[in-house]
């Protein structure tokens, strides 16, 4: 190990990183472990254990999603101007503990009983509530955590600094080592225990990575604390200090997220308003506080987050009717052994964990080179992507034999070229996002990248409630009619992606011009 300087940051080099990057790369698998293993079984619990339509399930999970993409915009300008990045994730960390451990909290299965000809579902109302409460606790955590791990990872490397790329990849990879086996364990344990076990090793892997980034978070020096600690020390009102004062907050956040959870109508309007007006904010900001090569990065930034509401709105498929039809419609019988349904949202992650390196070396190798392709056409090949794998799984979907039956090789083609554009876009994109942005402004336009993912979430619930199908006691009742609707539906995001992307490809050299030599 050598000593060395690398940004803002003085600290010891890992693998040609600072050492720092282990600890944000351990704290987010943790978190993801949680979060991509809890939703590996939403859409399932929503629809065996509450008994809620394809439909009314779609509309939940797109606005639980979208909210927790919300949240970041929250967290990011508060830890900008307040918190500093090490008190917002630790503090997003303990609500996502207690989160997760609510949603093991297993209240009774809801049944379906006759009233008068008319079929209703009954439903525990005292657990339906810790449910959207536990949700609300997960929404807000994500909101602390998410962008300020992202942040400081940027901080310890200068905005030209050719392994930045390199390190943003390699954090990626820790997010979807995570998901991968988040989504393995909470899926096998759905399959053997029940979902209390399920919920029950998110909340376990989350107190982990809590624990994991208090040991370490020494390591990122002054880049971690508050940029002016004696504002936090501040009255606001007597005994009562300005920090004090933000964790009442973030619990009343929490109160009004729970609230959102139970009228989903309004968080469309919400996100519709945030993203209005996160775009004047930053435009007003570009125009009157940057010189002209800052404000045209930050635009073109701005643009460029547009594209991944449209790939997130599709990709996102993943977790509501991806999963549902994979229960219904796909053979999973591999050596004689039936794999869980939910144990499949693994698949992308490991396609993340033995790609991933590639992909690092290969723009590394093509950066030397001067051949590595512009952010804004790794974008566009992203889309171009995403929608190869819906004809795929489409093509797949018109040659079986049985509707129950679809070969299991169309749908992990899918999610190859589903997590090749993902590449494309995600890590590539938190990089842009850290090295076009005003150095005092960066968490703000980390929040403002979460908020696009937001959007496309939000979108994702309703292409998913699109495929919807008639179900009695949480089973679909007509497979055959089940995979017509799930194809029809995939073949016009797969034919719109394509069509996007090729768009996106003739405003290359445009976007390039702008970002003047950084790309």
């Amino acid at each position: 190990m050598t000593e060395t300087t690398i940004g803002r940051v003085t600290s010891d080099e890992f693998l040609g990183h600072p050492k720092g990057l282990v600890i944000c790369f351990l704290t987010e698998m943790w978190e993801r472990f949680s979060y991509y293993g809890m939703r590996a079984l939403l859409i399932f619990y929503l629809t065996q254990h509450f008994l809620f339509s394809d439909e009314s399930a779609a509309g939940i999970y797109g606005a639980y999603i979208s909210l927790v993409y919300i949240t970041p915009v929250i967290g990011g300008v508060v830890a900008d101007r307040y918190l500093g990045p090490a008190k917002a994730v630790i503090l997003g960390a303990i609500l996502l503990v207690a989160g997760h451990m609510g949603m093991a909290i297993e209240g009774a299965q809801a049944v379906e009983v006759t009233v008068r000809g008319q079929t209703e579902v009954q439903r525990d109302p005292i657990y339906l509530q810790v449910f959207y409460f536990s949700l609300a606790l997960i929404i807000m955590g994500v909101g602390f955590l998410k962008a300020n791990i992202s942040t400081l990872v940027g901080s310890m490397y200068e905005r030209t600094d050719a392994r930045r790329d390199g390190a943003f990849t390699l954090f990626y990879m820790g997010i979807n080592l995570g998901a991968f086996l988040g989504a393995i364990v909470c899926g096998f344990l759905l399959q053997y225990y029940g979902f209390a076990f399920g919920f029950g090793a998110a909340g376990v892997g989350m107190l982990f990575g809590l624990l994991v980034f208090i040991r370490g978070k020494h390591l990122f020096g002054e880049a971690a604390n508050p940029k002016n600690p004696e504002l936090l020390a501040q009255s606001i009102i007597p005994g009562v200090s300005r920090e004090i004062a933000i964790y009442l907050l973030t619990f009343l956040g929490v109160l009004v997220c729970w609230q959102l959870m139970q009228n989903r109508a309004v968080v469309g309007g919400l996100l519709g308003a945030s993203l209005v007006i996160m775009t004047l904010i930053v435009v007003t900001y570009a125009f009157l506080k940057c010189e002209p090569h800052d404000r045209n990065r930050m635009l073109v930034c701005l643009f460029l987050m547009s594209y991944q509401i449209i790939f997130w709105s599709l990709f996102e498929q993943t977790g509501s009717s991806l999963n549902l039809m994979t229960d219904r419609n796909i053979d999973r019988v591999v050596f004689g052994f039936e794999i869980p349904a939910a144990a499949f949202q693994s698949v992308n992650a490991f396609f993340i964990i033995t790609l991933a390196p590639l992909f690092g070396m290969i723009w590394l190798y093509l950066a030397r080179r001067g051949w590595e392709p512009s952010t804004p056409l790794k974008f566009a090949l992203s889309l171009i992507q995403l929608g190869l794998g819906f004809l795929l799984l489409v093509y797949g979907a018109s040659v079986a034999t049985d509707a129950t039956q679809v070969a299991l090789i169309w749908l992990v083609l899918l999610y190859l070229l589903h997590t090749t554009g993902e590449l494309c876009i995600s890590p590539v994109g938190l990089s842009m996002t850290t090295k076009l942005s005003v150095p005092g402004v960066v968490g703000m336009m980390m929040g403002c990248w979460f908020l696009a993912s937001a959007a496309g979430n939000y979108v994702s619930g309703t292409i998913a409630a699109m495929t919807g199908s008639d179900t009695v006691g949480g089973e679909v009742t007509d497979p055959a009619a089940a995979l017509a609707s799930y194809m029809e539906v995939y073949a016009t995001a797969g034919w719109y992606s394509i069509g996007v992307g090729l768009l996106a490809i003739l405003l290359v050299p445009v976007l390039k011009h702008f970002m003047h030599g950084i790309t």
